[in-house]
């Protein structure tokens, strides 16, 4: 009988990509007995990289052919090695939209299929005010002071953000920057190691388009999770007689916990938004069109369109 052994060549380069690799090898063999026989009993070395990890699988099973074993790893291998050949090397992403265009919603399916973080100013401004880190105790600084948190100490709190392992191979950026001055001076922070903005993705929704889904929005405030009430309700909506949504039926799906409506989703609060949209967020897409990286998705399409759209955006084969 076999024995199958996984090690890591060095453990301190061992990405999320490198762990998923070795779970699709695990849950792509579940489908027979012979296939489970292979994961679970080892021997023969088969090497395959993903990005900087790499991960050695012996094989050795009487009851499973070379072939076969062969085969089943090759597969994995291939899988991983498309991803990486479509979508990377490291992204630094800017995901852009106005107010309800769907960056809550395809935001979190880019994380999963890269395996790469999405970074919200103001989660990264709570955790370092939390972790009392130098730029954190800055900004808890000001904010009691009633001021409001300077660009530079926002630059400071993304700089400590990406150190982090889970942004080894890149992160995406929701809300920042916001103006083009915050826009020149992520570029500066990110020359300073050698980096630079690899893409930005624009999703595009006529304004006309947009009062309906923003106020029909609501937020599972722990989590981001979107919902709406006419797209996407969660499953315990309920309605009275004359058609409006019942409150305390809005529960999150996942841990039936209230959602909640965010006090600027409302049609007035709405116009002012998207014109500081249009005037200070727009013209950051003229700053990096000369580099190429700018993909624009029609966002006012069903949804499987537009992440269709989305990852032909992402996609460096083009």
């Amino acid at each position: 009988m076999f024995a199958l052994s996984a090690r890591v060549t060095n453990r301190r380069i061992l990405t999320t990509a490198t762990r998923r690799t070795a779970s699709f090898v695990s849950s792509s063999a579940k489908g027979t007995s012979d296939k489970r026989k292979f994961l679970s009993h080892a021997s023969l070395p088969v090497v395959f990289g993903a990005a900087a990890g790499l991960v050695y699988i012996s094989q050795k099973d009487n009851n499973v052919t070379f072939s076969e074993a062969a085969e089943s790893t090759e597969d994995a291998v291939k899988k991983v090695g498309n991803k990486f050949a479509t979508y990377w090397p490291r992204n630094i992403m800017i995901l852009f939209g106005p107010p309800g265009a769907g960056k809550g919603t395809h935001g979190p399916k880019i994380e999963e299929m890269l395996g790469i973080p999405q970074l919200s100013t103001g989660d990264m401004l709570r955790a370092a005010v939390s972790a009392q880190t130098e730029v954190g105790k800055k900004a808890q600084a000001v904010m009691k002071a009633g001021g409001l948190v300077s660009d530079d100490i926002v630059v400071g709190i993304i700089r400590d953000r990406i150190q982090e392992d889970d942004c080894k191979y890149g992160f995406i950026l929701d809300g920042f920057p916001r103006t083009l001055v915050q826009a020149q001076a992520l570029d500066k922070m990110l020359r300073e190691s050698g980096q630079r903005v690899t893409k930005v993705v624009k999703l595009n929704v006529p304004d006309s388009v947009l009062e309906e889904r923003i106020c029909g929005r609501w937020i599972h405030k722990k989590s981001g999770r979107s919902y709406h009430i006419k797209y996407a309700p969660p499953k315990s909506m309920s309605k009275t007689f004359t058609g409006s949504v019942k409150p305390e039926t809005m529960l999150d799906d996942l841990t039936g916990e209230p959602l909640i409506q965010r006090p600027d989703d409302t049609s007035e609060a709405l116009k002012k938004r998207l014109a500081s949209y249009h005037k200070e967020t727009v013209p950051i897409l003229d700053h990096y069109n000369p580099l190429g990286i700018n993909a624009e998705v029609n966002a006012n399409q069903k949804m499987q369109g537009v992440w269709e759209e989305i990852k032909e955006g992402l996609s460096n084969k083009k």
